[in-house]
């Protein structure tokens, strides 16, 4: 696959994993804070998902990101449906931290290092948003 293509599937993915782990949270987690987080997560990565469907319809071939999650990510999201509680709470906080660290590093490539100016720009403005979700993860 070229490379702007990869990029646009790995932010996808990155998008649904997001959703479909901090969705989650709304249900397994104990602490206010992290079903707080969680909604929040929820809100940025529906509308993360938006700006890149229109960044990847801008590019100069249309590039269609396909949100095909990464088998680490659905191991991730498998052992989060097995805990609960307390368990679930750190193991949902370190998984959102990890997942930002990863997606801000593919950013932070791609915003740099991209072919496609649409999709360059979606990578720059991302970027401090996924900062300072990882920030927030981090402060859990």
């Amino acid at each position: 696959a070229n490379p702007d293509q990869e990029f646009a599937n790995a932010a996808a993915a990155s998008d649904a994993f997001e959703i479909q782990s901090s969705q989650l949270a709304q249900d397994k987690a104990s602490a206010g804070k992290v079903k707080a987080f969680a909604a929040q997560m929820i809100k940025a990565h529906t509308d993360s998902t938006a700006k890149l469907k229109t960044a990847a319809q801008n590019a100069t071939p249309v590039v269609t990101p396909q949100p095909q999650l990464s088998a680490m990510q659905q191991q991730t999201l498998d052992d989060l449906k097995s805990k609960s509680g307390a368990e679930f709470d750190t193991a949902y906080i370190k998984a959102q931290a990890d997942a930002h660290q990863m997606t801000l590093d593919k950013l932070r490539a791609y915003a740099a290092n991209g072919a496609v100016p649409s999709l360059k720009s979606f990578a720059n403005e991302m970027v401090p948003v996924v900062t300072a979700h990882l920030n927030m993860a981090k402060g859990l």
